[in-house]
């Protein structure tokens, strides 16, 4: 079971669920370690399945991260969830691939590495008085920008002296995240297990914990749970777990994020969570040879 070098980044309740997790994999007679992944002294060969949990600086280190992967698909070393699907989540441009299939995605302006953020042609393509800019390889809200237009303006340089090093994305900033939350539900094995509806703090736009945000969790609407399973069923298959995050836009879920990599399951929140990940993963381990790949 993978984690990272640096436990203490994302404090509290992050950490909390992977100990749990652990222990109770444990108690249920498997067989698990805990590996930091960017380790060299691992032997990763010694292992039948790596299940990917909370790689969580995995967007620091995005190079080495894709060499390990290399490396364990070179090794033939199983991966939870698949390398392919971790590959394809990992960089945002999918959101860009989903929008052009005509997935309803929180509209997606991209901007390639080595280009120039043109403030105009941005607010423009979006209709919005407010975007947010983020790289396209990211987690915990890093280099995240929320903007109005003069915002925008003086931090230009600054976004484009960042554009020269990755990346990044425009989106529209969605007032419904302050005002409703955002949706996180969550599939172990492509079937729902539970949700949890995130708030941020006052004047915030960021719903995470470890920047003050708060987490419920009411039933959520039929129509909304719909949306995320048949998002999971077109692009998470053979998925131990799967988040599907996003907002509630006149009725519909409207995608902000497929976390396929690393989320945070939010398993405290319901209960028999940790349980029905238990069975999804022992499924996963019985699934035949033909279907690992």
């Amino acid at each position: 079971m993978i984690t990272y070098q640096d436990p203490g980044k994302y404090t509290g309740i992050s950490e909390d669920e992977n100990a749990r997790l652990f222990t109770f994999l444990q108690e249920k007679g498997l067989h698990v370690q805990l590996e930091i992944w960017d380790d060299p002294a691992v032997n990763w060969a010694a292992y039948d399945v790596v299940v990917l949990k909370s790689p969580w600086d995995y967007f620091d280190k995005i190079d080495q991260f894709y060499t390990w992967l290399n490396r364990l698909e070179e090794l033939q070393v199983r991966v939870l969830n698949p390398i392919q699907t971790v590959r394809w989540n990992s960089d945002k441009r999918y959101l860009v691939e989903l929008q052009e299939k005509g997935e309803k995605v929180v509209p997606t302006v991209w901007l390639e590495q080595g280009s120039a953020l043109d403030v105009s042609d941005a607010f423009g393509q979006l209709q919005s008085e407010k975007i947010i800019v983020k790289p396209a390889v990211s987690g915990g809200a890093k280099n995240t920008f929320a903007l109005t237009r003069p915002e925008a303006e003086a931090q230009a340089d600054h976004i484009n002296t960042l554009l020269q090093q990755e990346s990044f994305l425009a989106q529209p900033f969605i007032p419904e995240v302050q005002t409703k939350g955002e949706w996180s539900i969550l599939f172990f094995n492509g079937q729902y297990s539970h949700t949890v509806l995130k708030a941020a703090k006052a004047g915030d736009f960021r719903v995470q914990h470890f920047f003050g945000g708060t987490v419920h969790t009411p039933e959520p609407p039929a129509q909304l749970l719909e949306a995320a399973h048949n998002l999971v069923d077109k692009y998470a298959q053979d998925c131990l777990y799967a988040r599907v995050d996003g907002v509630e836009q006149n009725g519909e879920l409207v995608l902000m994020e497929l976390e396929l990599i690393e989320p945070f399951l939010f398993m405290a929140t319901s209960e028999g969570a940790i349980n029905r990940y238990y069975e999804a993963l022992i499924a996963q381990l019985q699934a035949p040879a033909a279907s690992m790949a």
